[in-house]
């Protein structure tokens, strides 16, 4: 069975469906049955996956634009196949947390919901570098409308435009890239253009890059990653796209981190000399990102802005994790990168209980909420330990990998991955103190609903994932080691090499 080919196809083929069915209440069951149906697909798919072989697998290939030598080419290894299951997951808590809080335009939302769902796989799965780009852009018009559409803020349409101006501009750097790698590959094996033009990315993995164009290849690539990750100082879409938007949709925006992944999975392996030789400024931004981010974060008084600052400084903490260029580094940040996807998306997802029930999420208008929502509060407090890295929680041997990565690679990325540690706990506790501690200070949230049978299930499967992989943290470190090794191998091992020839390609 093509597994991945159905995940793409499989979500996309739902919101088709989703649209064109007028009877709303029957459109949302399917969406959510397509959504379930995909969880299911992508177990499987992991059920199939060898972890003990490094390469890629459960690769599907096809002739798609035969003139450029383009391919619909298709694949996962160990970095990527645990994302599978996460994406459906996280969609799936975002379609049952928007089940009654859409009212307008709702066949629409869900729909778009799903076509995110099936681009964002694409975009984990694509193998060939045209069409992951080509996956990358989709992901912008279903955002572009669910923000601006949905947005709970009154400058929501801002947001969305904001959002998408980002994006684009993040993937003008990834086009270049991309086509000068597509060159290259014509003149190391002598062929015209645009007969020796490659996209394949195995095959652009063994293909010779000068190293006066790895330098390139790597900043334009690190450049257009590092809009969507987000790093400092490209990051300010994203505390705007959280306060404005919707909050199932901006779960999903904080919890799938594709610039990181980005990163990790193209970037660095496509120019290894140049990914050696700039990690140190790797390293720099990424310190600066998660000081900056938690800084920021202490001084925030909206629970949907604080998460997003804490988001930020997390990216900065996994960005150290891959500038330090060891095994304890990558399986961190690889670690912390699913970590995503449970703990800051289903943070989110709680401040969106508290905004439909209360309309704002400001801590003026919070306080005492432990004792008129226990289960919201007790569900709020295993994400935000985990958050913290507390031991039991998968924060806990994320982080520490993470921290002893930073101490292996430099002393000095290792104390500044403690110190966001440190800060982490502070803003968490301290906003956690106020907003759900102490007497209730408004009438209308001593009367505010708890969390009803529907919205605990939604949050239960990850809180149990947070503890699972907290106290077995080897049922995700075995999946990904073999290829963690490989990849380390590439880049610690990759020779410098010379050439002018394609320099001269590109002139002409």
């Amino acid at each position: 069975m093509k597994i991945l080919s159905l995940l793409i196809a499989l979500p996309l083929a739902g919101a088709l469906a989703t649209g064109l069915i007028r009877n709303v209440r029957f459109a949302k069951k399917l969406a959510l049955g397509v959504a379930c149906f995909e969880l299911f697909a992508a177990l499987v798919a992991v059920q199939r996956f060898n972890a003990d072989e490094g390469a890629f697998q459960m690769v599907e290939k096809a002739a798609w634009i035969p003139s450029l030598n383009v391919e619909y080419l298709v694949g996962v290894d160990g970095i990527s196949v645990l994302f599978l299951p996460m994406t459906a997951l996280l969609t799936l808590m975002a379609i049952g947390a928007s089940w009654h809080s859409t009212q307008q335009l709702s066949r629409l939302h869900f729909a778009l919901i799903l076509v995110l769902e099936g681009v964002t796989i694409g975009v984990l799965s694509a193998l060939d570098m045209v069409l992951f780009f080509l996956f990358w852009e989709l992901t912008l018009p279903p955002l572009f409308f669910l923000i601006g559409l949905w947005g709970i803020g009154p400058k929501r349409r801002n947001a969305a435009i904001k959002y998408t101006l980002f994006m684009l501009f993040g993937g003008v750097p990834l086009l270049m890239a991309i086509i000068i790698l597509a060159i290259n590959h014509a003149t190391q094996i002598n062929a015209t253009i645009p007969h020796g033009l490659a996209f394949n990315f195995p095959v652009l993995l063994e293909t010779r890059l000068p190293d006066n164009l790895q330098s390139v290849v790597f900043l334009l690539l690190l450049a257009g990653f590092a809009v969507k990750a987000p790093i400092v100082p490209l990051h300010t879409w994203l505390p705007t796209a959280t306060l404005e938007g919707p909050t199932q949709i901006t779960a999903l925006l904080i919890g799938l981190k594709l610039g990181v992944y980005g990163i990790l999975r193209f970037a660095m392996p496509l120019a290894p000399s140049a990914a050696v030789e700039y990690n140190w400024v790797l390293g720099i931004l990424g310190a600066i990102t998660l000081i900056y981010g938690a800084l920021i974060a202490l001084r925030q008084t909206n629970l949907r802005r604080l998460l997003a600052y804490a988001s930020v400084s997390h990216v900065g903490l996994v960005i150290i994790g891959i500038a330090s260029l060891n095994m304890q580094g990558i399986q961190g940040a690889i670690f912390q990168l699913l970590n995503f996807t449970l703990v800051a998306g289903s943070l989110m997802l709680v401040a969106g209980f508290i905004q439909q029930r209360l309309g704002s999420t400001e801590m003026s208008h919070l306080g005492g909420l432990a004792s008129v929502m226990p289960r919201l509060t007790g569900c709020y407090f295993v994400f935000a330990l985990a958050s913290m890295g507390m031991p039991g929680t998968n924060g806990f041997p994320a982080e520490l990998l993470l921290v002893l990565g930073a101490l292996l690679a430099h002393p000095s990325l290792g104390v500044t991955a403690l110190a966001g540690a440190v800060l982490s706990a502070a803003y968490m506790l301290s906003f956690t103190r106020g907003a759900f501690l102490g007497k209730v200070r408004q009438a209308d949230a001593g009367q505010m609903q708890d969390l009803l049978a529907r919205e605990l299930a939604l949050l239960c499967v990850p809180a149990l994932l947070v503890l699972g992989f907290g106290f077995f943290p080897n049922s995700v470190l075995k999946i990904n080691q073999k290829t963690a090794e490989a990849w380390l191998s590439r880049l610690l091992d990759q020779p410098v090499l010379e050439g002018d020839e394609l320099v001269m390609n590109l002139s002409r």
